[in-house]
């Protein structure tokens, strides 16, 4: 038994592999079945002519996704999927498929997330998943060649990372227990204890939030360093993103061009990455730079709402005199135009807001993901955002001591509009300071007696950051919904399948 990636070694052989049917068509006594096992995708041909009759009433029997093994010779082609074709000499069907519900027609949202299940098998879906696999692979490797040691922190915690607003409340025995927002708190004692660890993990969120950035369950890595300062945390986390994108270019080129991603604007991501400071970044927002790209953006927007609303009107009329052949490729251009037409018109009911946003944005907001979206359309490497004003963010950063009005923190946002990816900072490690933080963000400090103790016995300057894999995942990608990023999606409305 072999696999499809595993056809190369045996060119010219007779192998036999188990896989399910992606697609098929026949031709004058030919059958050209699409082939796909997880690992890749191939096409395979059955020759009546060739084949004995019991073989050729099977083959003909096949529906997408009948499961089956095949046994045949190995050819190499060019222009095959995997660049080797398999002539078939026999098969075995393990099970004919029902009715497929996910067909090459349009599917909307709604009903490709109700049937995830089956989605996932999908040719743009495979990519995805085996991008990010490589996205996490290169995360473990990057950490692992540091001498960093994984070790992980609970899901259950009796204390919140960044206030309760936005935290799922649980019952755990006779107390209320939440489910963990971060593991930093926890990475943060094991830091002092190892010198450089990592968590990695899911993390939950309730904000009830619908845009295109949010998951309520996601995947984030966390690395904590003892003795290092702010400026050393940037320099990991920029260094973390490169590695990250050189592996994905190097492991996962096919799998980009299924997603027909821009494989240059990820080339571009070498370092430095610009460091921009908050209040740099609030008068650029403001700038009439800024408003000038908006304006631009509208326009843009309008011109190709109105070129592909006439494209489509132009292909419907064309489609009922076409050819077959010329249909097939209709509908393939229709679903792309589709898809483009419902980005298009989300942007234009969303940069009016964008405008508004920046519009009444103050020093001391804290950006927001519509601030962040212009920031980024006007770089083409993430750009490190640092030193944001204390009242907006986390009671356990630790203030600049040149300008106590800000924090020694870092938000990461990838370009192309995607945002932020990677927030971080240096920990404050005064246990004075700390408690008197919490008091002021009105926590309860006898559950971050542990937390305090980390200040009391041996503190050191600390930092760390976390890198949400699913936000990674999609501008990696260039994927306009995070809901695709991972397996199953969980949002404010889905919690099946």
């Amino acid at each position: 038994m072999v696999s499809i990636s595993e056809l190369s070694k045996h060119e010219g052989q007779t192998v036999t592999l188990g896989a399910w049917v992606f697609n098929q068509r026949a031709s004058k006594g030919l059958v050209f079945t699409i082939l796909r096992d997880g690992s890749g995708m191939c096409q395979c041909i059955t020759a009546e002519a060739v084949v004995s009759a019991e073989v050729w009433e099977m083959v003909s029997s096949l529906t997408q996704e009948s499961s089956l093994y095949v046994t045949g010779n190995v050819l190499k082609d060019e222009r095959s999927l995997s660049g080797y074709e398999i002539h078939i000499s026999d098969i075995k069907i393990i099970q004919i498929a029902e009715n497929y519900p996910i067909t090459p027609k349009e599917h909307g949202v709604e009903f490709l997330q109700n049937n995830r299940h089956l989605w996932l098998r999908s040719k743009r879906q495979w990519a995805i998943m085996r991008i990010r696999n490589e996205i996490v692979f290169a995360i473990h490797r990057f950490f692992q060649e540091r001498n960093f040691m994984q070790l992980d922190a609970p899901i259950f915690t009796g204390n919140a990372a960044e206030g309760t607003s936005t935290l799922f409340e649980t019952k755990y025995f006779d107390q209320p227990a939440y489910l963990t927002q971060s593991g930093q708190l926890y990475a943060e004692a094991m830091a002092l204890a190892h010198g450089k660890v990592y968590t990695f993990g899911p993390t939950f969120r309730a904000e009830k939030s619908k845009t295109r950035r949010h998951l309520t369950e996601f995947w984030m890595v966390e690395p904590e360093m003892a003795f290092y300062d702010l400026n050393m945390n940037m320099e990991l986390a920029e260094a973390m993103l490169c590695f990250i994108v050189d592996s994905v270019l190097r492991n996962k080129s096919e799998e980009l061009e299924i997603l027909g991603r821009d494989k240059a604007k990820l080339e571009a991501i070498k370092p430095p990455f610009p460091r921009v400071s908050y209040s740099d970044a609030i008068e650029l927002l403001k700038s009439e730079k800024t408003k000038e790209m908006v304006r631009e953006m509208l326009s843009s927007r309008q011109e190709e709402l109105k070129a592909l609303t006439q494209e489509e009107k132009d292909l419907n009329a064309e489609f009922n005199n076409a050819k077959k052949g010329r249909k097939f490729q209709i509908e393939a251009r229709r679903k792309v135009i589709l898809a483009r037409l419902a980005e298009v018109e989300e942007d234009l009911r969303n940069i009016p807001v964008w405008k508004e946003s920046v519009d009444n944005l103050k020093w001391g907001d804290d950006l927001g993901g519509s601030d962040e979206t212009l920031l980024t359309m006007q770089f083409d490497k993430p750009i490190l955002v640092h030193r944001y004003p204390a009242e907006a963010k986390a009671f356990y950063m630790k203030r600049d001591p040149e300008n106590n009005e800000v924090v020694l923190c870092v938000d990461i946002l990838a370009p192309e509009g995607y945002g932020e990816i990677i927030g971080g900072s240096q920990r404050e490690d005064s246990l004075e300071i700390l408690q008197n933080a919490i008091k002021k963000h009105d926590l309860n400090e006898e559950a971050f007696s542990w937390y305090l103790d980390l200040r009391r016995y041996g503190s050191v300057p600390h930092s760390g950051f976390g890198l949400g894999i699913e936000r990674t995942v999609s501008w990696i990608c260039g994927l306009h919904h995070v809901r695709e990023t991972i397996p199953f999606a969980r949002t404010i409305g889905r919690l099946n399948p």
